[in-house]
């Protein structure tokens, strides 16, 4: 990982308009060579050494999506992407990338379960890294196709699907990329089944129990009663499928 990101060869500057990242990372030779390696890719970087560091960062600049380190001094990976999910700003809706030594299937429900868009384990290639964060910022635009309906109602939500909006009674639901993504999917297919594989997007988030895990967690938004949905039913064996009403 080292050798390939210090291999990567100098660029000129990124576009003002190229999706703007935000490196997290206590390691200050692997935060460098991040942001060497991802500006030569084309994206505008900023780095911070910590949480705090990070969140002074925010306050000052947007950012497309936040590469995050889990083990860090003082608040960790987890805690930082937990109190931005938490947040009622503009950072609850940033996209999480998180980079981890810890590849236990616990650790990584814990994540989604915070609200992680993707995962990638320590020692990584670069070149994976930068696939990753392609498929994020793809699955963050809103759908070209002019068959998609603008918007579809279920209950009480409307879920607006240029903007990603989920509204319930007319009140902003706050919601992941990640779910985001998976609702525009459902939505662009109301009453079909969608499969966990489409589901799962390129990211790499595909194993079927961390799709579950994602859409528990979007019923619990969702649904009055998680574990007898009413919208977004489960397809035994093949995937899932949201039930509007128009």
């Amino acid at each position: 990982m080292i050798d390939a990101l210090q291999n990567a060869a100098p660029a000129p500057a990124p576009a003002d308009n190229a999706a703007h990242l935000l490196i997290v990372d206590d390691d200050r030779r692997i935060r460098e060579l991040l942001r060497r390696y991802l500006v030569a890719g084309g994206y505008r970087v900023t780095t911070a050494g910590n949480a705090a560091e990070a969140t002074t960062a925010m306050r000052n600049m947007s950012f497309d999506l936040i590469v995050l380190d889990v083990m860090m001094p003082g608040e960790d990976g987890f805690s930082f992407a937990s109190r931005l999910r938490g947040d009622t700003g503009a950072g609850a809706q940033i996209p999480i990338l998180m980079l981890t030594a810890k590849t236990e299937f616990e650790e990584r429900v814990l994540g989604f379960e915070i609200g992680v868009d993707d995962y990638l384990g320590k020692p990584f290639e670069p070149r994976e890294l930068s696939l990753r964060i392609a498929s994020i910022l793809r699955r963050a635009k809103p759908p070209e196709d002019a068959g998609v309906p603008a918007q579809v109602h279920f209950g009480p939500f409307v879920f607006d699907l240029e903007r990603g909006e989920l509204r319930e009674n007319g009140e902003l639901v706050r919601i992941t990329e990640r779910e985001r993504e998976m609702l525009r999917l459902l939505a662009a297919q109301t009453g079909a089944t969608v499969s966990r594989e489409a589901l799962s997007g390129t990211g790499g988030a595909g194993n079927e129990r961390t799709i579950d895990v994602q859409v528990n967690r979007l019923r619990r938004k969702i649904e009055r009663d998680p574990a007898n949905p009413l919208y977004l039913q489960t397809a035994r064996g093949a995937g899932y499928r949201l039930l509007v009403d128009r």
